[in-house]
């Protein structure tokens, strides 16, 4: 197998990204009909070996059926990930252990990616229930990094992101649970956004969650990309509860403050790889260049305390789907055919559902305070995605048991999960290649609301340090 995959070809869509893809259709260089020919042509190429896509809705994208009819990205071929609602498709949540119904109606949040234009040509792989971080699911086989198909592109989002980094599309859809975005972001040298919380539209029936940790989104190759994207989805819904965004076309002009964190011991939740910790601290370094103050510091909570009650929250969540699937799913779920972590997950949190309002509550309040003393000092945090450099696939192998996929995901993505507790917006950017040649995205979090300013940040270290894409190493 050729471990380096990428879809580029001489064509309607080129190198471009989404916004370079909608000014060619708009200035009438190249037609709908001609990026969505050469979008199928491109998936229909690499997918045999990248594995990323479940449902194909070729026909339907040529006839522009499940199109947008105005919008920043008219005609833009894209793909939504398989654990949200397309009207004539079933949503199979990565996994065959119920009988999905054929949606009715699209949810909230594909509408709104549809007033921006885009041309859904089909939907992308996850894990089961987007629980894991990585698409090991013996039932759509197992997606594959473009970078290398020796490696994870991370997860819940994979298959989003395996088609935007091999250049099939330029923007697709992805949400985040515990980095859903962010991970697949870092791990495919992609820019990922995770947005306030009730910035887009949300996922169907998370509003009715304790803590709503469940955030829609894309994933993109440019930041200008991402960028478009929520000046579109405002156009379609503004919370008018948050500062609103509008459309960041320039980077940042003041000089920020800008807190890291120290690496932690090796053993503890938190431990930075070296290459990991090399890119954040040249990370650090081209920030300090551009002008910016940086300062270390320690995340003042116990990373060891907040996993455990992350997990008991995750585990509710597995509970739910798994043992409520008439209500959650609409469907009956064959427990008997669940994988071992979502088992594991669903059974230990019986043994422990007594101590979820405990772990409520803290995560509420633990969060808060963090929330409060990080902005009271400083505009924006700097952590790494991801504690350890990309896994190779089978690191996180549904098989394993549960307990050995917890402790594996524990320590390699501790970071994100916060942002999804309290809020606050987080940006995946890509900042380095890691020593297996893979891409290390670093993430960027500001206080509820700055989303613009984390977008303007972004721009200014784009132009600084240019990424490379997976055609052009």
């Amino acid at each position: 197998m050729t471990k380096r995959i990428h879809a580029i070809s001489d064509d309607a869509l080129g190198t471009l990204d989404a916004t370079g893809v909608s000014e060619a259709i708009q200035s009438k260089r190249v037609s709908v009909q001609e990026v969505t020919e050469a979008a199928i042509a491109r998936a229909e190429k690499v997918n045999g070996q990248l594995d990323a896509i479940v449902i194909k809705a070729y026909d339907e994208a040529r006839q522009q059926k499940l199109m947008g009819t105005s919008g920043l990205f008219y005609g833009v071929p894209t793909f939504v990930k398989d654990n949200d609602h397309i009207a004539g498709y079933p949503t199979q949540l990565g996994t065959g252990v119920f009988k999905a119904k054929v949606a009715k109606k699209n949810s909230k949040y594909v509408n709104q990616m549809l007033s921006s234009g885009l041309n859904i040509i089909g939907k992308t792989t996850l894990p089961e229930f987007g629980l894991l971080c990585s698409t090991e699911n013996e039932r759509w086989n197992i997606t594959r990094n473009p970078w290398n198909t020796d490696y994870t592109p991370g997860g819940s989002s994979s298959g989003s992101a395996a088609m935007v980094a091999s250049g099939v599309v330029p923007i697709a859809q992805a949400n985040d649970g515990a980095g859903s975005t962010r991970i697949p972001a870092s791990c495919c040298g992609l820019v990922g956004l995770k947005p306030t919380r009730n910035r887009l539209m949300p996922m169907e029936g998370t509003e009715l969650l304790p803590i709503n940790i469940a955030y829609q989104g894309v994933l993109t190759r440019s930041v200008r990309d991402t960028a478009a994207f929520y000046a579109a989805a405002e156009q379609f819904y503004k919370n008018p509860k948050l500062p609103e965004i509008g459309h960041v076309k320039d980077p940042i002009k003041r000089r920020l403050k800008i807190a890291y964190i120290k690496n932690h011991e090796p053993g503890q939740a938190g431990h930075m790889d070296a290459d990991t910790y090399r890119i954040m601290m040249e990370t650090v370094k081209l920030l300090e260049s551009l002008g910016h103050k940086t300062e270390e510091i320690d995340i003042p909570v116990s990373i060891e305390e907040m996993i455990a009650h992350y997990l008991n929250y995750y585990g509710f969540l597995s509970y739910m789907m798994t043992s409520m699937g008439r209500f959650v799913v609409q469907a009956k779920v064959d427990k008997k055919e669940l994988e071992p972590f979502t088992y594991g997950l669903s059974a230990n949190f019986r043994k422990n559902m007594l101590n979820l309002p405990g772990s409520i509550r803290t995560l509420r309040k633990k969060m808060d305070e963090i929330e409060d003393e990080m902005t009271s000092k400083y505009d924006i945090v700097l952590t790494p995605v991801t504690a350890l450099r990309t896994p190779e696939i089978g690191y996180f192998s549904p098989k394993l048991p549960a307990k050995e996929v917890v402790r594996r995901a524990s320590y390699y993505a501790p970071f994100p999960g916060m942002q999804n507790i309290s809020g606050a917006p987080a940006l995946s950017i890509p900042m380095g290649i890691d020593s297996n040649g893979n891409p290390l995205g670093m993430m960027f979090s500001a206080p509820k609301g700055q989303d613009r300013l984390l977008l303007e940040l972004a721009l200014e270290l784009e132009q600084a340090q240019p990424w490379k894409m997976i055609w052009e190493s």
